[in-house]
């Protein structure tokens, strides 16, 4: 071989040693850092083992393929010691070792370690390579072993039907088999549908029926970050209602996906401090009984002109809109011949776009029923929380119930004020009204990471879910599910009512999803609880000037997440892996509920929640429950204010119109800065998976079944369709077939699934994201659609669309 040659290949693995050198460097800065902090020794030490090999390799010495085999074979060890078979964990501390090992293998760096001499060192460099070969073959063969099972899959089956609660084809409250009537489908928010053309064993031969495009993208000038398209349409008659972000109402025929009329409120965005965009649905009012049934369908000019049925619509400026399904114009005969009524009546701290309701009202036979959203963490002088009742027919007040003055529910008297700052309810309530109860879920009172000056009355009703009797809207029982809220744990999702059998007897009962993890099973009665709930101690050491509450509410139908440890940091690579060890090691975290610090705390659920919005879907006749967990973290870290009002964050940039930055508190002795635990490449900190399917049996509050759900596909700078299970944000669907369906997972697709053992059966990509909750119906031809709007979710940056896609089984 001649010098020249030899040369070339001395180089090849002196760049090799480089990197070694580099890496060793790298990781021995922040093994040492993280030894500092009370972290693992490891990195440490395998930077030792990397600097030795680099400068071996260096010197051309065959001892750094013996050195890198054992700094492998020990990384191997270690990592089955943190991980197990656990593949996306062993990946993380694997990957980057083994790519190098590959390259200490190939013909220039051996030739790069041969002097052209026969000597005892071509023994070692044998010996070496055969040594590191087995371990690299021993890495490879854990490896595909951890591909073959899941070490976070729960294997299971739910039950049969307990029996026929009710007849096939009986309308249930009011609503055929083959309509929806309501957010979901009816008042008891069950998102469930006692259709069943759609079974396990043809769900997979579905095909899209018809595409509609609404018009309406994300993007338009004002648009704040969270534009979402989380919609779920009604089905009336034969068609469908929906709204859209910028708040247009359209009705489509729902047998071929024409549009029949559309209602544009004239919102002017550009005079709104709007902090997200959205609408979550509309809500109807069936003809009373005497009146034609045809109304929501009937022609311009035909007898439903009178409007006996009505839409209404909550627009983002604070009305709420009555229209006629039947043409799409305002009913004059609500709010005084206008057709709308203004919900800042009574309002204090007036400013248009701080206040609305994103999610629709509750309808009952008498009454319309709204809350509505404030700003959060913006000041502590936001608008009242209050919940009001309007006579559906002519929009007069009937009564008003505000947590921050709750006995006093006679309707307010002109001129007067609701209570600054109460806590609202953004979310869905539910209505039994054979009862006579509503059922709201709360939120927090402004700001959510400090509390030092609330009430003894808002106490009693943040983050709770209330029971209110309809007629007068007098408090009939309070749930509070967080004591002492400081983690925007807020009530997310419409509570489910559904009749279970327990202990022989059947009992009305309420199922309550919460951004912490806990279903609550409440009898609806009495707001007591159907399966047991303990109070678990929580961490201590508040923030100054507030507290934490010594015990916090777990129930026994808990998807509480295991406690976080170093060995659960992960990244793509060991480097950010170990970015994210020291982070976490440098906040503060002691386990779900650790309060808000000035140094940082890990909150764990984070606000965006294992239930958001989006709720679950129940099956009366099953007494089961179909949920998508999720799971992130996210850090809170208070900002000392000197004063009330200086601005204090701007990670957006400065403020855009009227709207301050976000977080800001003013009124309160902390700002706050919110955010995902992710690592130095923008991936969670944590090892995934990040989100699920799981099948629970409601009567008893066992979880039957729990599988990772929805790949990378949309979320990597590459298409890549790792099954690594990712966050969901919309709400699922349940059918009579043995069927659910969800589109809500972050990677723009949909996706059906067995009931009884969680397997998914099918899947259809989406032109953009899926962030709501899909709604079945029949059409005109009998068959049964699966409906899904795909418009995409500012927040969490998936695709923006204005598609509204049927889907069916093919003609027979």
């Amino acid at each position: 071989m001649d010098t020249r040659r030899r040369f070339s290949f001395a180089g090849v693995a002196g760049v090799l040693a480089a990197v070694l050198l580099l890496a060793g460097l790298a990781l021995g800065l922040g093994g040492l850092w993280l030894i500092t902090l009370g972290g693992s020794l490891y990195y440490a030490l395998l930077a030792a083992a990397l600097l030795a090999c680099g400068a071996l390799l260096l010197r051309r010495s065959p001892l750094a393929l013996w050195v890198f085999a054992l700094a492998l074979m020990g990384t191997l060890a270690w990592a089955l010691w943190e991980a197990g078979l656990d593949w996306w964990p062993l990946a993380a501390r694997l990957d980057v070792l083994f790519v190098l090992g590959l390259l200490l293998l190939t013909p220039w760096v051996r030739r790069g370690l041969d002097d052209g001499r026969a000597s005892a060192g071509d023994a070692i460099q044998r010996g070496g390579r055969r040594a590191l070969a087995l371990t690299l073959a021993l890495v490879a063969l854990v490896s595909v072993a951890s591909w073959t099972q899941d070490a976070h899959d729960i294997a299971g089956s739910l039950p049969p039907s307990q029996g026929a609660l009710l007849a096939v084809g009986e309308p249930v409250r009011g609503v055929p088999p083959g309509e929806w009537h309501a957010y979901g489908r009816t008042g008891y928010g069950q998102r469930y549908s006692p259709l069943a053309q759609f079974t396990p064993a043809n769900v997979d031969k579905l095909q899209v029926a018809w595409h509609a495009h609404t018009g309406d993208l994300r993007g338009q000038p004002g648009d704040p970050v969270e534009t979402t398209d989380e919609v779920t349409p009604l089905k009336v008659g034969d068609r469908l209602f929906l709204c859209t972000p910028h708040q247009l109402v359209i009705a489509l025929d729902a047998t071929t996906g024409a549009e029949v009329w559309r209602y544009d409120p004239k919102v002017r965005q550009s005079d709104l401090a709007l902090q997200h965009l959205t609408c979550r649905g509309l809500s109807y009012q069936p003809a009373p009984a005497a009146a034609p049934q045809a109304s929501a369908v009937a022609p311009p000019g035909d007898a439903a002109a009178d409007c006996s049925a009505k839409l209404f619509m909550p627009t983002a400026d604070g009305r709420l809109i009555a229209l006629n399904p039947a043409t799409g114009a305002l009913c004059k005969s609500f709010g005084g011949g206008t057709g709308q009524i203004d919900l800042w009546a009574n309002m204090p701290n007036k400013r248009p776009g701080a206040y609305y309701s994103t999610s629709p009202p509750v309808v009952t036979a008498q009454l319309v029923i709204i809350g509505g959203s404030v700003l959060d963490n913006v000041s502590t002088h936001e608008q009242s929380g209050v919940v009001r009742a309007f006579n559906l027919d002519t929009g007069a007040l009937v009564w008003n119930w505000d947590s921050g003055n709750p006995d006093a529910t006679e309707p307010i008297a002109p001129g007067a004020h609701y209570t600054v700052n109460s806590p609202n309810s953004w979310s869905i309530s539910s209505v039994d009204e054979a009862l006579g109860l509503i059922y709201v879920p709360l939120g927090n009172q402004p700001p959510d990471q400090w509390g030092g000056n609330r009430s003894a009355v808002v106490e009693r009703f943040t983050s709770a879910v209330v029971a209110l009797e309809l007629a007068t809207g007098k408090l009939r029982w309070v749930y509070q599910t967080v004591h002492h809220d400081l983690w925007d744990y807020d009530v997310p999702a419409q509570p489910s009512l559904i009749d279970l059998r327990i202990g022989g007897a059947t009992v009305p009962a309420l199922v309550q999803p919460t951004k912490q993890g806990e279903l609550f099973v409440l009898d609806r009665r009495t707001g007591q609880p159907l399966l047991p709930v303990t109070e678990t101690a929580a961490p201590q050491g508040a923030a100054q000037g507030d507290r934490a509450a010594p015990t916090q509410p777990k129930s026994a139908l808990s998807y509480e997440p295991p406690r976080l440890t170093g060995r659960d940091m992960w990244g793509a690579t060991m480097f950010d892996q170990l970015s994210c060890r020291i982070a976490f090691h440098r906040l503060r975290y002691d386990g779900r509920f650790t309060p808000p610090s000035v140094q940082g705390s890990l909150v764990y659920p984070g606000n965006f929640g294992v239930f958001n919005w989006g709720g679950i879907a129940v099956d009366p006749q099953r007494q089961i429950a179909f949920t998508t967990p999720t799971y992130l973290a996210f850090v809170s870290r208070l900002v000392p204010r000197p004063n009330d009002t200086a601005l204090m964050v701007q990670a957006d940039g400065p403020p855009k119109g009227t709207l301050p930055a976000l977080n800001e508190n003013f009124g309160a002795p902390f700002a706050a800065k919110l955010g995902p635990f992710t690592s130095l490449l923008g991936l969670p900190c944590q090892a995934p998976p990040w989100g699920y399917v799981a099948g629970a049996d409601l009567a008893t509050g066992k979880i039957a079944w729990q599988h990772r759900n929805g790949t990378v596909r949309d979320l990597s700078p590459i298409p890549l369709p790792f099954k690594m299970g990712v966050p969901n944000l919309g709400g699922p669907l349940l059918t009579a077939g043995g069927v659910a369906f969800l589109s809500g997972s972050l990677d723009d697709f949909v996706r059906a699934y067995d009931v009884s053992t969680g397997q998914q059966l099918w899947e259809a990509r989406l032109p953009a994201g899926g962030q709501a909750t899909p709604m079945t119906y029949t059409g005109r031809d009998g068959r049964q659609y699966l409906l899904v709007v795909a418009g995409g979710h500012g927040s969490t940056h998936t695709k923006a669309g204005d598609s509204v896609i049927a889907y069916a089984l093919p003609h027979s």
